[in-house]
């Protein structure tokens, strides 16, 4: 019985000691001992495997080809095909969310750049990213606004503004890229 309020009184210690706390707590799970939130992918993961894909899936949704034997109108007609395209606009929004969580790191360890000659590394990602998180944040949000008008288009099967949330969205993409990959281009309007 000693036993049992020394651990009572232990736990009790434990969580006064926790709340009173001047550091916030990291989000928990529901049991309250886990960070809710584990961060596997990097950002470089995240953008090859649900941004650039989602974005792709949208840009193509619509298009006009004309040659030889004509025109050809390319949009979803079918309800299964704006299921299909909606389900890239909502990847495509959430995955904003994915960027911005607090702690991910832009690539993984030795990653390298592709271009060195044209675009930064990394590493000089990481530091523009860590002395300005206010401004990565408002880049990945400008993403997730121009996003969620495709995906509004969408809703409406409206080809029109889903053709023209393409621009806004890669307009995004640009001037995200700009500051963070190729800073020594101007961003687009």
């Amino acid at each position: 019985m000693r036993g049992m309020y020394a651990v009572a009184a232990a736990a009790l210690l434990f969580g006064v000691a926790a709340c009173s706390s001047s550091k916030p707590a990291p989000a928990a799970a529901a049991s309250g001992s886990e960070p809710a939130f584990r961060l596997t992918g990097t950002i470089k993961e995240i953008m090859d495997s649900v941004v650039d894909p989602s974005a792709d899936v949208l840009w193509d949704s619509v298009s006009t080809t004309i040659n030889r034997q004509g025109t050809t109108e390319k949009q979803p007609r079918t309800d299964e095909e704006w299921k299909m395209v909606r389900r890239s606009a909502v990847a495509l929004v959430e995955a904003t969310n994915l960027l911005v969580m607090e702690g991910r790191k832009v690539a993984p360890p030795g990653d390298k750049s592709e271009n060195p000659d044209i675009e930064l590394g990394p590493e000089q990602m990481q530091k523009l990213l860590d002395a300005d998180r206010a401004s990565w944040v408002k880049y990945a949000h400008g993403l997730h606004d121009a996003a969620a008008g495709a995906l509004k288009a969408i809703d409406e099967k409206n080809i029109q503004g889903l053709m023209d949330s393409g621009e806004t969205i890669d307009n995004a993409c640009e001037n995200c890229h700009k500051h963070y990959w190729y800073p020594d281009e101007k961003p687009v309007s």
